[in-house]
C-alpha cells in the first residue's frame, strides 16, 4: 500500500477518534460516538496490518478471532455492576500489550545487533514504554481487586512507605538511564560487567510491575473514580510511546487522545471531591479517622415502610432521585425508571442528581440510567440541582452515602470535609433506601441518616422499588 495512501487512511482515522470522542461527552450521542471511534479504530488497523509486510498472519489472525470471542462474550455477559472492574481490567491489557511492544521493539534490536546504532532517545522512549505499561497493568490489576473486592479496598499502608516508594522511583531511573546511555558501562570488561542492556531491560520491566502495586494499594476505595481516569490516562500514554517505538502515526495520535482525556477527567474527578492528585495518590483516604457514627450527630434513625413511603410521594410534586453504588449493586435502575415514569404519570416533576464520583467509575450512574431508558433531560448534575434543592418535596436517596454526606460541609473532622456534595439534607423529606447505617466505600459515616427529615427505607433497593410501584400500580 503506498505511504501516501497509508497517512491519508491515518488521517481519517485520527478524525473519527476526534469526532467520536467529542460526541463521548455527552449523554445523547454516547453511543454514536462510540461506533464512530470504533469505525475509526477498524480503519487504523486494517491500514496497519496492511501497510507492513507481516510474516505471522496466522497469528494474528488467531489473536483477533480471540480477541472478538473474548470481547463479544464480555459485552454480552459482565453485568453493568461490573463495569468499573472491567474498565480496570481493559486498562491494564492496554498497559501490558505497550510494555510487550516495547519489549519486542528492544529484543529485536538486541538479536539483530543494532543496539550499538540505536540513538540513546530511541532506547529510552522504549523504556518510558516499558515503565508505563508495567505501572498501568499491575495498578490496574489492583484497582480491579479492590473494584470486585478481592482485596480490601481500604488503604494499605506501612511505616516508611513513601521512602521506599522514592527510592523504587531513584532505581527506575537509573535503570532507564542504563538502557539508553549506559552501553558503555554494561558488560564484560565494563564497569558493571555483569549487566547488558537486555538485563537492564528486564530489571525497568520487573521494577515497573512492582511499582504499579506500590502505587495503588495505599489509595482507598472512595478515590477509585479518581484512579480509574488517572490509569485510562496512563494507558493512552503508554500507547502513545508504544507509538513512537514502532513509529505509527496513528497509535500516537489514538494514546495521545486516550492519555490526554484521561488526564482532563481526573482533574474534573478530583475538583469534584475538591481535592489535589496528590492528596489522592499519598493520603491513605479512608484508612481511619474523621466523624464516626454518633460523634457529634443527634437523634436517631426514623426508619419507614414502603406503605407509609408511598403516601409520602402520592403527594409530592418535586421529586430529585440521587442513585449511588447501591443501586448498581441491586441492579435497580429499571425498577428506578419504572417509579419514575409513575411518578410523572401521577403529575410529579422527577429528575435525577448525578455527582461526579458518584459509583466506582466516571459516569457509571449515567451508564446503569441509560441502560434503563431513563430520559437523558431528567439527568442533572450535582451544580445545577443544588441550588434549587430547598424547592424539593421528596429526596430519594438510592444507595448512595459518600456523594450526599452533609458531614462534608459541616464537620471539619470528617475526611470527606469540603468536598461538594449533593445537599439533599435540605430538601422538605429525604427517603434514603440502604440495607444498613454502615458507612459507604469510603468508611466515612453519615449524620443524613440521623436527620429530622430523614426517613430510613430498609431492605434492597431493587425489593423495595418494586413495592413502590405495586403501591402506584394498585
Amino acid at each position: 500500500m503506498p505511504d501516501s495512501l497509508v497517512n491519508l487512511l491515518y488521517i481519517v482515522s485520527a478524525m473519527l477518534f476526534v469526532f467520536g470522542l467529542k460526541m463521548l461527552g455527552k449523554a445523547d450521542t454516547a453511543r454514536k460516538g462510540n461506533r464512530i471511534s470504533a469505525i475509526g479504530m477498524l480503519i487504523a488497523i486494517v491500514t496497519a496490518l496492511a501497510s507492513d509486510n507481516l510474516i505471522h498472519w496466522p497469528w494474528i489472525v488467531v489473536g483477533l478471532a480471540a480477541g472478538s470471542v473474548i470481547g463479544a462474550l464480555a459485552a454480552r455477559l459482565v453485568a453493568m455492576t461490573s463495569m468499573p472492574e472491567m474498565v480496570a481490567l481493559f486498562n491494564g491489557f492496554g498497559g501490558i500489550a505497550s510494555l510487550l511492544v516495547g519489549w519486542v521493539e528492544f529484543q529485536r534490536l538486541h538479536s539483530a545487533g543494532l543496539l550499538a546504532g540505536t540513538p540513546w532517545n530511541d532506547l529510552a522512549i522504549i523504556g518510558v514504554t516499558v515503565l508505563i505499561g508495567g505501572v498501568t497493568f499491575t495498578g490496574s490489576m489492583i484497582a480491579w481487586g479492590k473494584l470486585s473486592e478481592k482485596m480490601t479496598s481500604k488503604p494499605i499502608l506501612y511505616g516508611g512507605q513513601q521512602v521506599v516508594n522514592g527510592f523504587t522511583v531513584i532505581l527506575i531511573l537509573a535503570a532507564i538511564l542504563l538502557v539508553s546511555v549506559g552501553r558503555p558501562f554494561l558488560g564484560p570488561g565494563n564497569l558493571l560487567p555483569f549487566l547488558s542492556p537486555y538485563t537492564m531491560l528486564i530489571v525497568l520491566g520487573a521494577l515497573s510491575l512492582i511499582f504499579g502495586v506500590m502505587v495503588v494499594i495505599p489509595i482507598g476505595g472512595g478515590d477509585m473514580p479518581v484512579i480509574i481516569s488517572l490509569l485510562n490516562a496512563y494507558s493512552g500514554m503508554a500507547a502513545c510511546a508504544a507509538g513512537f517505538v514502532i513509529k505509527n502515526n496513528v497509535l500516537i495520535v489514538s494514546g495521545a487522545l486516550v492519555g490526554s482525556s484521561g488526564i482532563i477527567l481526573t482533574n474534573i474527578m478530583c475538583k469534584a471531591m475538591n481535592r489535589s492528585l496528590a492528596n489522592v495518590l499519598f493520603s491513605g483516604f479512608g484508612s481511619g479517622g474523621g466523624s464516626r457514627q454518633g460523634a457529634g450527630f443527634t437523634g436517631e434513625a426514623k426508619p419507614v415502610s414502603i406503605e407509609d413511603a408511598y403516601p409520602i410521594l402520592e403527594a409530592a410534586q418535586n421529586i430529585l432521585i440521587v442513585p449511588g453504588y447501591g443501586m448498581a449493586v441491586a441492579q435497580a435502575q429499571h425498577a428506578v425508571q419504572e417509579l419514575a415514569s409513575l411518578l410523572k404519570e401521577n403529575g410529579a416533576e422527577v429528575n435525577f442528581g448525578i455527582h461526579p464520583v458518584a459509583g466506582r467509575m466516571p459516569g457509571h450512574m449515567n451508564v446503569l440510567l441509560a441502560e434503563a431508558n431513563v430520559p437523558y433531560d431528567q439527568l442533572r448534575e450535582m451544580d445545577d440541582v443544588n441550588p434549587t434543592i430547598e424547592m424539593v418535596d421528596v429526596a430519594l436517596v438510592i444507595g448512595a452515602n459518600d456523594v450526599v454526606n452533609p458531614a462534608a460541609r459541616t464537620d471539619e473532622g470528617s475526611p470527606l470535609y469540603g468536598m461538594p456534595v449533593i445537599n439533599v439534607d435540605k430538601a422538605h423529606t429525604v427517603i434514603v433506601f440502604k440495607r444498613s447505617l454502615n458507612p459507604g466505600f469510603a468508611g466515612v459515616d453519615n449524620p443524613l441518616f440521623f436527620g429530622e427529615n430523614t426517613r430510613m427505607l430498609f431492605g434492597d433497593a431493587k425489593h423495595s422499588m418494586q413495592g413502590l410501584v405495586a403501591e402506584f400500580k394498585d
